[in-house]
């Protein structure tokens, strides 16, 4: 649980020691057992700020320990591994059970900032929850988690986290052979909506307070002394829940499965598989080719994620008492969301102030990047570069526009809106370079860097990492992996395969 250890930060692998507080619970929400062993692992990557939340140093990252523990082949000390049972809504149906189908929890370890961070195998193996499926994940998907998860950190974003990527030779089935591996996630909890869900539909709601209490205790103590605590557990994941979701469409992120199983219960990005970031901006985006019905488009994300808090406050409804209460946390979710976003939008735009008619310019801003399919990345940090009293210099934002008289006219609109504050051009682009990136993990960036893992050759991923890593700074030397994307890139599809 999220509270102070008192043990030791460790040093090296050997005192990694490992607890499990998910394990105090009652035997139905898990089963015990180990990972299945990874056969000649091999490290494809490690993250450096990741290792340093739990006292990990350098010299431990290359450890054969190390791999041999994060392959699932060495136990760490007092581990209980176990994979959690759960339930979930996909793609707006009631699945019914589901649960850690190929992810196993090590435990919980003491985390720098007092707090405890969970350890999860994902690709660990079959467990009773594999509904037929052979619990591998393979090199291909397990790197784009390890990447997104880290980028999105640098970003700013809640999300889980990736300490490292394992590798082997075993081949797993998808549509074709692939390699497998096993990457390392780390977040305070993976509890889950779909974890609710789950005794709710079951009707056993001895196990859903149970869930609820170990929640609030472990993730939210404040909440103990609001009148109802439950109640105020589904009004702060749905505040959480609706930050996100402006942080997500703030930068361009699209998930690609907001099913209520992927949904975190600390309002944590969770579970990387089809996501991509905006390029061409197209607010109708799909990013997963397997949601044929475009129920998670880039536009619907807000929505999704409000439905998804519903179907929480139905499985918490037993424990807060009633229906008018339940609704009353989940109405927060609208104007906490507008807020955050306006607040987010305003930051890109590098606008100071508040002022009547911003609406306005924001909606025509959206209007003309859609018109012209502009890469959403480029323009926001190619915006910070706008003079005042310089069109002139206007050339490489414009240049992003097919319409550049639409262009021109909004620049026009904006210049006016910033003389109403007296906008300064230095400070206004300092501050838009610090929350709009020059660097964000592209599709093709990924597909290049496994491509080369794939043969052996995992530099690209430890300088993607890299780059990605420190998303808001210029580095010149990596410039070209903040271009437009090539034409190949088009053709990349991803989907819930993995």
């Amino acid at each position: 649980m999220n509270t102070p250890s008192a043990s030791p930060i460790p040093r090296s692998i050997d005192t990694l020691t490992v607890s499990n507080s998910f394990a105090t619970l009652p035997a139905p929400f898990y089963t015990h057992l180990a990972p299945s062993p990874l056969p000649s692992p091999y490290l494809v990557g490690t993250s450096r700020s990741a290792a340093a939340l739990i006292g990990l140093p350098q010299t431990t990252l290359s450890d054969e320990e190390l791999v041999q523990a994060l392959a699932g082949n060495r136990p760490l000390p007092n581990s209980a591994p176990l994979a959690a049972v759960y339930s979930g809504h996909q793609f707006g149906v009631w699945a019914g059970q589901l649960g850690d189908g190929r992810a196993i929890l090590l435990g919980d370890v003491a985390a720098r900032d007092g707090g405890r961070m969970e350890l999860q195998l994902k690709g660990a193996g079959a467990t009773p929850y594999s509904r037929m499926g052979d619990g591998r994940a393979v090199l291909r998907s397990s790197i784009r988690e390890y990447l997104c998860s880290e980028a999105m950190a640098a970003l700013g974003i809640p999300t889980s986290r990736a300490l490292a990527v394992i590798g082997s030779d075993q081949l797993a089935m998808r549509e074709r052979p692939e390699t497998t591996a096993v990457v390392t996630r780390m977040a305070p909890s993976f509890v889950r909506f779909g974890s609710f869900e789950h005794w709710y539909y079951n009707n056993q709601p001895e196990n859903l307070k149970t869930l609820a209490d170990y929640a609030i205790a472990g993730f939210y103590p404040e909440l103990l002394a609001a009148a109802n605590p439950y109640q105020a557990l589904l009004a702060e994941v749905t505040r959480r829940t609706a930050h996100l979701m402006a942080q997500w469409q703030a930068v361009g992120f699209m998930h690609g499965v907001m099913n209520t199983d992927n949904m975190s219960i600390l309002g944590l990005t969770l579970d990387y598989g089809p996501y991509g970031f905006m390029e061409a901006y197209d607010p109708g985006h799909i990013c997963n080719h397997t949601d044929q019905q475009g129920r998670y488009a880039y536009n619907k994300q807000p929505q999704i994620g409000h439905w998804n808090c519903f179907a929480l406050g139905q499985a918490l409804l037993p424990l807060i008492g009633s229906v008018e209460a339940t609704e009353a946390a989940l109405a927060s979710y609208q104007a906490h969301y507008d807020k955050k976003l306006d607040e987010l939008l305003h930051a890109k735009l590098g606008l100071a102030t508040q002022q009547a008619d911003d609406d306005k310019l924001l909606d025509a801003m959206f209007a003309i990047m859609q018109a012209s399919h502009v890469d959403f990345t480029l323009f926001f940090r190619q915006l910070g570069n706008l003079r005042l009293d310089d069109a002139g210099g206007d050339s490489a934002l414009r240049d992003l526009f097919i319409d550049r008289a639409a262009f021109d006219a909004w620049a026009l609109q904006y210049r006016t809106r910033l003389k109403l504050e007296n906008s300064q051009d230095q400070s206004r682009k300092l501050a838009m370079d610090a929350c709009n990136p020059k660097y964000v993990l592209r599709n093709y960036l990924a597909q290049t860097a496994i491509e080369q893992a794939q043969n052996k050759d995992f530099s690209e991923v430890g300088k993607l990492l890299e780059i990605l890593e420190n998303p808001f700074d210029e580095q010149p030397q990596h410039a070209k992996y903040s271009a437009l994307p090539p034409d190949w890139a088009r053709g990349l599809e991803v989907s819930c395969s993995s």
